[in-house]
């Protein structure tokens, strides 16, 4: 007994003759089921945080978090945005995030730039240092830090506690000093990627070395920064360790941070808390959706050379 093998169908003209084409790529169910899972997996302590904030504390506390709902509002979310001063708070998120952004985007090209431009004797030294300061963890810094934020002066108009410690500033310096690392690793293997041609080219015609820098690296940089971008305004708006540390006041935290107003001193509600946290997350969903391009391509650029 013989047997033939199934061939997949063949699209034909009315004439009969074959139309060309790509087959179908058969589809991995149980790829997609794996995705599938961990993607709800993933979503469960938000969906969590939606369904908790949605709820009444009154109705929690009689019926029990794990029970059906007996009311939703959006009580908690208007509470929350009135108890802890919301608006505030996010006024110093953005203080503090986009000079920090910018901050580390422009020494980290610089760096980028001369490890890239310029063949030297420690080369490759002075990039694996900038790199290996990501590898510390904050926690191990911080003793050292905190006593070094104490004696830094200030200038009258940058602070009016006169040093690092308990300012805007010193969130922002340890911030771009802590993101110089990983941006000059990017930066560096995708200013490789730009022929050297065109700097000699440039100096040939008499442009020094800023100029260079300025008006023919930088905007060639341009889908690098933007993914750098990105993923740098996410961490360090998401950031919650260094201004819980390093600032003492709580006027001055960014609004991560302040989120600790909403707890007190003998009761604290969950569900506004869940609220609070939800209202903090929008800047950064609102920036993922609006540059999810190149978001996408940030996870994967200065990886490879070509």
């Amino acid at each position: 007994m013989t047997t033939t093998a199934h061939r997949p169908a063949v699209r034909t003209r009315d004439d009969g003759s074959p139309v060309p084409g790509r087959p179908r790529p058969a589809r991995n169910t149980r790829a997609h089921l794996l995705l599938g899972t961990v993607s709800v997996l993933w979503l469960v302590p938000l969906l969590w945080a939606v369904y908790t904030s949605l709820r009444s504390y009154e109705d929690t506390s009689r019926h029990g978090y794990f029970s059906l709902p007996h009311s939703f509002g959006l009580e908690n979310f208007t509470d929350a945005w009135t108890q802890s001063g919301m608006p505030h708070f996010f006024l110093n998120s953005v203080l503090i995030t986009v000079p920090a952004v910018l901050g580390t985007l422009l020494f980290s090209a610089a760096v980028a730039f001369f490890v890239t431009r310029f063949d030297f004797r420690w080369n490759l030294a002075l990039l694996i240092l900038f790199t290996a300061g990501n590898l510390l963890p904050p926690q191990v810094l911080i003793t050292p830090l905190y006593r070094l934020y104490l004696l830094i002066p200030l200038p009258q108009w940058m602070s009016d506690s006169l040093l690092l410690y308990n300012s805007a500033w010193g969130i922002i310096a340890i911030n771009v000093a802590y993101q110089c690392g990983f941006c000059t690793f990017v930066l560096s293997n995708y200013m490789k990627t730009i022929p050297k041609e065109i700097s000699e080219a440039a100096a040939v015609d008499g442009a020094p070395v800023w100029r260079q820098f300025f008006q023919i690296i930088l905007p060639l940089c341009r889908p690098a920064f933007a993914a750098l971008a990105t993923l740098e305004s996410i961490w360090i708006y998401n950031d919650f360790f260094w201004p819980l540390t390093l600032v003492e006041t709580g006027d001055k935290r960014p609004i991560t941070s302040a989120l600790a107003n909403l707890q007190g001193q003998y009761f604290t509600n969950p569900n506004l808390i869940a609220a609070g946290a939800l209202m903090t997350a929008i800047p950064t969903l609102l920036v993922y959706f609006a540059l999810q391009r190149q978001f996408i391509s940030g996870l994967t650029l200065g990886s490879g050379k070509g």
